[in-house]
């Protein structure tokens, strides 16, 4: 006799052991993922509802942790679907398998409808980030003529981005009042318009929380609409993206612009997972009810926006939470404050940290990164796509 043990940090592991012993492929993989387990925390919840919940937890080989009023309940996903059947259920735990039901993960989305079409998103995306603005955090004033913006973004789809995202106001912390829309408009217009004219194969995305400035974006050739408001700050962006048929990525943030990537909004009484979930749920409502289709919708957890160093650490080691939303996540963790070093602070240490957070972030089911330096992210990504390659 052997034992072998099997990693459990993703399905990987049991998939290869059955198909080594001559399972299908496809069966393989389905038998991995309702073996691969997950864990949720039940708040809220009357004595007798927890009573059943153990009793019936238990028979169904789940391990059930209680509180006065909680219970953490933990198993594999296939016997947690069996929890999340509220027609077999106790009557006391109906209410907890249809909420149970809406947690677990959606399956993967495959694709990301915009205005050019659809890309792909087996592989990991790269947006690569261009900044027409004299006073980003990062690279403030080096790219501000349509010349040296195209010829950066040229740079960026040569290392691997089929994104470029331009953006024509800053957010850095600081700043005394927002940039008026004629002014983002004269910084980003005319690179789209050159960008699009001169390489047609990218895609195009504007980064901007003004409906007026997504308008003329998207006219003058960009494809995706990045708005770091989550839709919040302009009531008319959600329906311009509909009418445009453009893809969106909603971001998770909070407050005005001024103040977005500060401190002063970071208060999570129920945790930051909780309240990122809660936040991004009402984007996304007002992004449905404006009539923007759910395959166009790509979620952003917003990492460096109204979060504090040890919040977002924890968003990135519990990224996989926010795969109950059933969309695509893009993530932006490009030299922000939290991935700051101890010994070196340059920006081409923060390069590196920044590749090694989409590296996390893919294992963790995001699909999509957004990123200054293209290159080294590139890199960090195919070595983790190397060691789970389906």
């Amino acid at each position: 006799m052997t034992v072998v043990p099997l990693a459990v940090h993703s399905p990987r592991a049991v998939e290869d052991a059955l198909r080594a012993h001559g399972w299908d492929a496809g069966l393989a993989r389905d038998a991995a993922g309702g073996i691969h387990p997950a864990a949720f925390l039940l708040s809220a919840l009357q004595p007798a509802t927890l009573e059943a919940l153990v009793l019936h937890g238990g028979k169904l080989g789940l391990n059930v942790v209680t509180g006065d009023d909680w219970a953490v309940v933990a198993g594999s996903q296939a016997r947690l679907s069996a929890l999340a059947r509220p027609w077999v259920v106790p009557d006391s735990l109906r209410d907890v398998a249809v909420e149970l039901g809406m947690a677990l993960p959606a399956e993967q989305s495959v694709a990301w409808r915009t205005a050019r079409g659809a890309l792909s998103l087996t592989e990991p995306v790269l947006m690569g980030i261009l900044n027409v603005t004299p006073d980003s955090f990062s690279d403030g004033g080096r790219f501000a003529g349509p010349e040296a913006a195209v010829a950066h973004a040229v740079e960026l789809a040569a290392g691997g981005a089929a994104i470029i995202d331009v953006g024509g106001e800053s957010t850095r912390p600081g700043r005394t009042a927002p940039v008026a829309p004629a002014d983002e408009l004269a910084r980003v217009i005319p690179v789209i318009a050159a960008l699009a004219r001169e390489a047609p194969a990218v895609l195009i995305s504007v980064d901007t929380v003004k409906a007026e400035v997504a308008r003329a974006a998207i006219d003058a050739g960009a494809a995706i609409v990045n708005d770091v408001s989550g839709l919040r700050l302009d009531d008319a962006m959600a329906a311009v993206v509909a009418r445009a048929g453009a893809g969106v990525v909603v971001m998770h943030s909070r407050g005005g612009i001024l103040d977005i990537a500060s401190y002063v909004h970071a208060q999570y009484p129920a945790g930051v997972i909780a309240g990122v979930l809660d936040d991004l749920r009402q984007s996304l409502a007002r992004a449905v009810s404006a009539g923007v289709g759910a395959d166009a919708i790509v979620i952003d957890p917003g990492f460096g926006f109204s979060k504090t160093v040890p919040q977002n650490m924890l968003l990135l080691d519990e990224l996989a939470s926010l795969r109950v939303l059933g969309h695509p996540v893009l993530i932006g963790p490009s030299r922000k404050r939290f991935l700051a070093g101890q010994l070196d602070d340059s920006p081409a240490a923060r390069d590196v940290r920044s590749a090694t957070a989409c590296a996390v972030g893919w294992e963790r089911g995001a699909r999509l990164f957004r990123v200054h330096d293209v290159r080294a992210a590139r890199e960090a990504l195919a070595l983790v796509r190397s060691l789970d390659p389906s």
